[in-house]
Parts: C-alpha cells; structure tokens; sequence
C-alpha cells in the first residue's frame, strides 16, 4: 500500500531568509579575515625594515670602529665583508632607495673625507605607529 503525501508537506529545506543571513555572516569573517591579514603584511614589512635599518647602523658603526672612518657609501660595507650584500628595502623592494646621512668631517685631520654616518629608509608614508617611515 502506497501512501501519497502532499506535495511539499515533507519536503525540508532553507528559507531565503535563512540563507541570506548565513552568506551575510560569511561576508562579514571574510572582510574581518582580509582586513587582519593587510595589517599583518604591513606589520611584517615594517618589522623587517626595522631589522634591516639596525643591521645596516650596526655595520656603520663596526666599520667606523675598525678603520677609524666613516665607509664612503652603503657598497663599501659589502666589499669590506661588514654585510653580503645591501639588503633590499621591504616597502620600495628596492635597493637604491636607501636615504644616507653624511657624517661631518674631521676637523683636527683636513684630508678627511665625510662618509655614511646613518641610513634611513627612502620609502614614502607613514609606519602603523604613525612615524614617517623616513624618520625611523
């Protein structure tokens, strides 16, 4: 014995309302997701042009100590061994765009000449603690 039901009687499904609010709630994790995952790059790149700039300083300051000067620019840390090679900047992923401050000559010793004293960073805008990139 068959049994006939109506139609749509036993028949389970979502409503429109239903869906639309769990496609709403999908659409507000994903923009949440994606909103965290930017300050994360950007907490990254910073992070690392951080340890870039200290390295870079650190280099000087050997250097300096060692040869009782200034090096002449970024290229000679790199030929001297006091770095492999000039690191690249993590916000212009260039680098050539490092900044160089010039120390001031040497005033007891005429034939000196001034050198990278400091190096900063050539990228334009401003850090997630709002200092400018080139102040760090």
């Amino acid at each position: 014995m068959a049994r006939s039901t109506a139609t749509g009687s036993n028949q389970r499904g979502f409503t429109l309302i239903e869906l639309l609010i769990v496609v709403t709630l999908i659409v507000i994790l994903a923009g949440i997701g994606l909103a965290t995952y930017g300050n994360s790059v950007t907490r990254a790149k910073e992070a690392t042009l951080r340890e870039d700039l200290f390295r870079l300083r650190d280099a000087i300051d050997q250097y300096n100590a060692d040869k009782g000067h200034d090096p002449s620019d970024l290229n000679a840390l790199v030929s001297d061994g006091y770095i492999r090679k000039i690191p690249e900047d993590p916000l212009t992923k260039s680098t050539d765009t490092w900044q160089t401050v010039m120390g001031e000559a040497d005033p007891t010793n005429p034939s000196s000449v001034p050198g990278v004293h400091d190096v900063k960073s050539g990228a334009e805008g401003t850090g997630m603690d709002g200092t400018n990139y080139s102040d760090w």
